[in-house]
């Protein structure tokens, strides 16, 4: 039936297996403008997910009623049928958030299989995005516009496959273009390293590789043969042949007994005689060498003269991670301690993003824990996982430069303030999301447990969560939190029973972290089990949704957490203590 020309769709009139398909169909035949009205007996907010996933944000949810007996969400299409346009998802830009409009269109991009595409919709050209595609992705894919203007473009992007090199006898291929842009390079002089005198290998690209060659010659010397098997115009292959190993430096390790007497060196000083290398492995003997010192050690750079441009690749490459100092400036020797710094932060990681927000990009892209884990320093957190924590360091200084200013700062925020937004923001969320989460999770469990045995270790993980935290936050919403409140605002000496009311409280924060803790390890358990949530090719609809609902709770969680761990409870315990001076 209809009304007020929107289709009604009553869910529960239909056979269990129709019911989304028909959702769908309904909705593909909207023109813009055009609204369907779904009437069931229960929230059916896994169909947001689904149309989202399956057709783009080219559509507003807009609830009419809300239970408790009946749901009725009116749909409305946003964005026009697009000529030619099948199912294919449907990116409407103008509705995303400006910072978020690329990120966006990459995230869909990297998801897609070989042979799928994607509509943008934009208004107004987006020939940009193509260029950062190319540039960042490599010649992978397909750019067809549909509409080219006045008010609206359409593009569908196809990503293609990548063309294989013939394997030459049993020579190793490198496949340049599938290689994420910042490892391209450092990939190639990997396998060049690793191969031995009259082996070869082939580079694959999608245009010329020239200057690697250069860069190959000036690193490694004329220790290699190079030859061009193809040349354009759409692929070049090349064959590198490593040449007789006596003309290959074997080790670019600093040689002690090399190095001048120096009066001012300390006992197991490395000095690197830098004028008795040969040129090519000049810089790279002092990198190295850098790079063995642990934190607080030094070496002495011996040259001929100013060696200054180390000082700026270092800067470049390692960041502001050493100390520079002239011991001797000439005329005929220049000498340089190069003293490696212990760790800049000696903040905790808590502290480090509570007072910058966006430093959380930073944590989540090396899987450093920042809620749970937040009283570790950023140099105890990558020692624990086996990551260098100079890369991170120089990482989070970046992120003070690039990143936007428009972040929540909730340390500025008053603690009752704080408190109501944790309840009525994240607790909500977690009330809402994770029984359907869990309900997706036995499901999924069922029907693929058979092909992917870790399924079911994801169930069991998700109903535990799913009963610690239902269970721990009616305990923060019944006596942490008004706790909080009534430490604020609890004059200590118009109230006799003050220390009384407050002397359990910093026990009751210890539990409630130890409880964060515990769900942060499940969480963290579910991530390794789901391979950081990849989908597998065999995927259906409801399993790729669990994961991505999965995904974005794990977000909402972390940032529940560190409210709480970082700030909230940090500033009422010291609220408590001056209190009680």
């Amino acid at each position: 039936m209809e009304t007020n020309s929107a289709t009604v769709i009553n869910v529960q009139e239909l056979e269990p297996r129709l019911r989304h398909q028909t959702i769908f169909n309904v909705f593909d035949t909207l023109a813009q403008g055009e609204s369907l009205i779904i009437h069931n007996n229960h929230d059916p907010k896994p169909v947001y997910y689904q149309l989202m996933d399956i057709r783009g944000n080219i559509f507003s949810w807009e609830y009419l009623s809300e239970g408790p007996e009946w749901w009725d969400i009116k749909v409305t299409r946003t964005v026009p049928i697009l000529p030619g346009v099948g199912q294919e998802l449907i990116l409407n830009i103008p509705a995303i958030e400006p910072r978020y409009k690329h990120e966006s269109i990459f995230h869909v991009f990297d998801h897609l299989q070989t042979g799928e595409s994607f509509i943008i919709h934009n208004n107004h050209d987006p020939k940009p995005v193509y260029h950062q595609l190319v540039e960042t992705r490599g010649a992978i894919f397909d750019w067809e516009y549909i509409q080219q203007g006045p008010q609206f473009w359409d593009i569908r992007v196809t990503k293609k496959e990548v063309a294989q090199a013939p394997i030459y006898k049993d020579e190793l291929v490198v496949n340049v273009p599938s290689i994420e842009p910042r490892s391209k390079h450092a990939t190639i002089f990997r396998v060049f390293d690793s191969m031995q005198p009259g082996e070869t290998f082939i580079i694959l690209n999608d245009h010329d590789p020239k200057p690697l060659y250069y860069q190959l010659l000036n690193e490694r010397g004329e220790v290699f043969e190079w030859e061009y098997i193809q040349s354009g115009p759409q692929w070049w292959r090349i064959r590198v042949r490593i040449l007789d190993t006596k003309n290959k430096v074997e080790t670019t390790e600093a040689d002690s007994s090399k190095a001048p007497h120096l009066a001012y060196a300390k006992p197991d000083e490395k000095v690197v005689n830098v004028p008795s290398l040969e040129p090519r492995v000049k810089h790279a003997t002092i990198f190295e060498t850098f790079d063995s010192l642990a934190a607080g050690e030094s070496m002495i750079i011996h040259n001929d003269h100013d060696p200054k441009p180390v000082y700026y690749q270092l800067q470049n490459e390692r960041g502001d991670v050493f100390e520079w100092e002239y011991l001797q400036s000439g005329p005929q020797w220049w000498d340089i301690r190069l003293t490696k710094k212990g760790s800049t932060y000696t903040e905790t990681i808590g502290e480090l993003v509570k007072n910058d927000i966006n430093k959380v990009a930073v944590f989540k892209k090396y899987g450093i824990d920042f809620c749970c884990g937040g009283k570790k320093t950023v140099r105890q957190a990558c020692l624990e996982k086996g990551i260098d924590p100079i890369v991170v360091e120089n990482e989070l200084r970046q992120t003070k430069a690039t990143a936007q200013t428009t972040a929540l700062n909730y340390d500025d925020w008053n603690l009752d303030f704080l408190a109501d937004f944790i309840v009525n923001t994240h607790h909500s969320y977690v009330k809402k999301q994770i029984p359907e989460i869990y309900a997706f999770a036995l499901k999924v469990a069922q029907v693929h447990g058979n092909r992917h045995q870790e399924l079911a270790a994801i169930r069991d993980l998700v109903q535990n969560v799913k009963e610690e935290l239902l269970e721990h936050m009616v305990e923060e919403e019944d006596l942490l939190f008004p706790t909080i409140k009534k430490i604020i605002k609890t004059d200590k000496n118009a109230d006799p029973e003050h220390k009384e009311l407050f002397e359990h409280f910093e026990q009751a924060v210890r539990n409630a972290e130890e409880e964060h803790l515990s769900v942060g390890k499940a969480m963290e358990q579910i991530r390794t089990l789901s391979q950081n949530y990849a989908i597998p090719e065999d995927a259906c609809t409801t399993y790729k949704l669990l994961y991505k609902m999965l995904e974005e709770f794990e977000s909402d969680l972390f940032t529940h957490i560190h409210l709480e761990n970082n700030i909230l409870f940090p500033k009422a315990l010291q609220f408590l203590n001056q209190s009680n001076a």
